[in-house]
């Protein structure tokens, strides 16, 4: 014989003892169960009243109801937040208008102004430029040398020129530094 063989047959003995121990306990188990039923027959089933809640389920109820009314409660509050944000928003709405508004007038203002300005002083350029070089030099003494300076270039050329020519020297030079600087710390890149 093999050692293939005796494993077979090894294995159906085993099986055959299994069967053999299951037989047996489903036996026992049976001796055993009819004399539970049979007690169990002698004794009548109580009968339960419907006594209504048990103070488990009264207590259940009592918290679900407490629940309840603090979510209808919380529904009040963000139902009056949402109308409170609504009332804002509209209230921003209004208000950034007003702003856009004020803007508006605030950039027409300026840019009045700006023109306002730039008109003076245009005029001011041509009355200079159409003055007499010397009695225009008597004028620029007295000014200060940037604003003296920033009218001198915004004139022509030849203008600017022949009233820098009746200047003082050291007058005419400060007058030189502010227009040659002017432009200096303008970013090249």
């Amino acid at each position: 014989m093999t050692a293939s063989t005796l494993r077979r047959r090894n294995r159906g003995t085993l099986h055959v003892l299994a069967g053999l121990l299951m037989l047996s306990a489903i036996f026992r188990a049976g001796a055993h169960i009819d004399p539970a039923f049979a007690q169990e027959l002698e004794q009548p089933a109580p009968i339960l009243a419907d006594t209504g809640p048990t103070m488990q389920s009264a207590d259940l109820l009592a918290a679900f109801q407490a629940r309840e009314a603090r979510l209808v409660e919380r529904e009040g509050q963000l139902r009056d937040r949402l109308q409170a944000l609504r009332v804002a928003e509209i209230e921003i709405a209004e208000k950034m208008q007003a702003m856009r508004q004020a803007e508006e007038s605030l950039s027409a203002t300026i840019a009045r102004a700006e023109t306002a300005s730039a008109t003076d002083l245009d005029l001011l350029r041509a009355v200079y430029e159409n003055m007499k070089p010397k009695d225009a030099a008597a004028l620029f003494v007295e000014m200060p040398p940037p604003f003296a300076a920033g009218f001198l270039g915004m004139m022509r050329p030849e203008a600017s020129a022949l009233i820098m020519a009746e200047l003082p020297p050291a007058v005419a030079y400060s007058f030189s530094v502010v227009l040659a600087g002017r432009n200096a710390n303008a970013p090249t890149e």
